[in-house]
């Protein structure tokens, strides 16, 4: 009998190949990174499409250092010693926007939940620093959810990033065996609290396969949709290692077309779905189109 390619993980589908880059603008951001000593989610998280980032001079910033405090069976950011925070990364992110001439910066940073504040004030201060440039820039923060504390998230907030981004990754259901340390209620929270305070774009992220129904995903868009996004991105989950949580199945291009459609009908009205969809893929289109 004939394996269902999509439900064989063994062999990863064509529309989940990408080229390998390495052209004078790839070269260009990695030696900006190096010089400056920053960390993006494209290179610690391995996504696939770093290269064409890259390429195209834009990046991911991921602050607070490569270790993360959280241990996500989905993720490749490394978890172990955290370290102190680098007081000069502020200025050094927003050296490296202004010379790349970004103008939609994207921000997230590791989970710290060894610090007081999650590491709120950091954001607040990479903000500032990228706000002192006097440049048209907009800011998206991708924050994890500091463990529902709301002065950190309020500090965030009152910080007035052009949006404001958490991601609950998965369906309910997945979360003890996906993401052991997060809670997705808490999450959800964490979403409704940026939707009040408003002023601000508020947009989430989810990663499929990882073998969610399509009924559980109905109910996070219709759930995320309650909580005030107002725009999503829905990828292929892809396991960085044997020791990961399995990918149980592949979606056709044209079932993520399907789920964006749902998404829509649930009333979100932007949706950004694709098989390497991630929560920062032209995220300064997705932005400008919404």
């Amino acid at each position: 009998m004939t394996k269902n390619p999509l439900s064989d993980t063994s062999i990863k589908p064509s529309w989940l190949k990408v080229r390998a880059c390495a052209d004078a603008g790839y070269l260009k951001v990695q030696s900006l990174l190096k010089e400056h000593g920053l960390h993006t989610v494209c290179q610690e998280a391995n996504c696939p499409n770093r290269g064409e980032c890259f390429s195209q001079g834009t990046a991911t910033f991921l602050i607070m250092g490569p270790n993360c405090s959280r241990n996500c069976r989905f993720c490749n950011v490394a978890s172990g010693d955290l370290g102190a925070l680098d007081d000069r990364e502020p200025a050094n992110v927003a050296e490296t926007v202004a010379i790349l001439k970004l103008r939609h910066a994207v921000i997230t940073s590791v989970t710290r939940d060894d610090l007081p504040d999650g590491g709120a004030g950091h954001f607040v201060r990479v903000i500032k620093a990228i706000r002192d440039l006097g440049r048209d820039v907009t800011i998206e923060v991708l924050t994890p959810d500091f463990q529902g504390d709301t002065d950190a998230l309020n500090a965030v907030f009152r910080a007035a990033p052009e949006v404001f981004n958490h991601n609950v990754e998965t369906v309910s259901r997945l979360y003890p065996a996906v993401r052991p340390a997060a809670d997705y209620d808490r999450s959800l929270m964490v979403l409704h609290s940026a939707a009040q305070h408003g002023g601000m774009m508020v947009k989430s992220g989810l990663m499929v396969g990882l073998g969610e129904t399509v009924n559980e995903l109905e109910q996070v868009f219709h759930d995320l949709h309650i909580a005030g996004v107002g725009m999503l991105t829905i990828g292929q989950y892809l396991a960085p290692s044997k020791l990961h949580h399995p990918i149980v199945r592949y979606y056709h291009p044209d079932e993520f077309d399907s789920l964006a459609e749902n998404a829509r009908r649930a009333g979100i009205a932007h949706v950004f779905s694709g098989p390497l969809v991630r929560s920062s893929y032209h995220a300064a289109e997705l932005f400008h189109r919404s």
